[in-house]
């Protein structure tokens, strides 16, 4: 929380602000103070299971190389959203739950709190970021939506640091060389994952990616840095492509 709240500090575009807490924990969104038209509007999240460090340094450690250079866009970043299950290092939170299969419940209130900050947006890219104890190397979930798709032009900076997962089948889907490229339905599970909710009712492009957990804690922050870079990147061409098209 320290290092957000002094990179916010100089970044007059950007505030940070606590939307709720969990388990005495203080919940923190950090967003752009005006929305804008015509810029790169941008969601991010990570922590949402506490035995998944990496994505939370990397974000933080990203936001401080980075974030500067794109105070211009509508950013809503969700730094840790299980912060109680972080510091213990498991996967649920103080409850017992999983938080990234409530979202389509009302069940639980710092979801609603955090749907509420939400509330009308509309994104551009959502990234969710994670990690995974089974994995054999990264893998990065593409959920289909506009085309052309971006999972393949992704993988290749991501694999100059962890080679990808190179299973056919990961949890079940699909996969080539660490991409899963899958259609969904509100009926596909019970328990709706962050990104289904993203698909569903705010995001144009939903990511998430998976670094493997036996990894090298300093190669997987490595990974997801080079993941938000790359997106950032092809998000910016996207868009000067399409202001040129018309």
């Amino acid at each position: 929380m320290e290092r957000w709240l002094h990179l916010v500090r100089g970044i007059p575009s950007l505030d940070i602000s606590l939307f709720g807490e969990a388990g005495g924990y203080p919940l923190i969104l950090v967003q752009s103070n005006r929305r804008q038209e015509g810029v790169p509007s941008v969601y991010l999240s990570a922590g949402i299971h506490g035995d998944e460090p990496a994505p939370v340094e990397a974000l933080v450690q990203w936001a401080e190389e980075s974030l500067e250079t794109n105070a211009s866009w509508n950013l809503t970043i969700f730094p840790c959203l299980n912060p109680w299950g972080l510091e213990r290092n498991i996967r649920f939170d103080c409850e017992g739950r999983d938080l990234n299969r409530c979202y389509n419940s009302r069940k639980v209130p710092q979801i609603n709190r955090q749907l509420a900050m939400m509330k009308g947006e509309r994104y551009d890219l959502a990234a969710c970021l994670h990690e995974d104890y089974d994995a054999r190397g990264f893998y990065l979930y593409e959920i289909v939506s506009q085309r052309p798709h971006w999972g393949e032009l992704l993988r290749a900076p991501l694999s100059k640091v962890i080679p990808p997962d190179d299973r056919r089948s990961i949890d079940g889907h699909a996969a080539q060389s660490g991409v899963i490229r899958r259609r969904i339905t509100p009926s596909m599970m019970q328990g709706h994952p962050e990104a289904f909710l993203l698909h569903f009712n705010h995001s144009r492009r939903t990511f998430t990616l998976e670094t493997p957990s036996e990894e090298s804690l300093s190669r997987r922050i490595r990974s997801q840095k080079a993941f938000l870079t790359s997106v950032c990147k092809k998000l910016k061409e996207g868009m000067a492509i399409s202001k040129q098209n018309g």
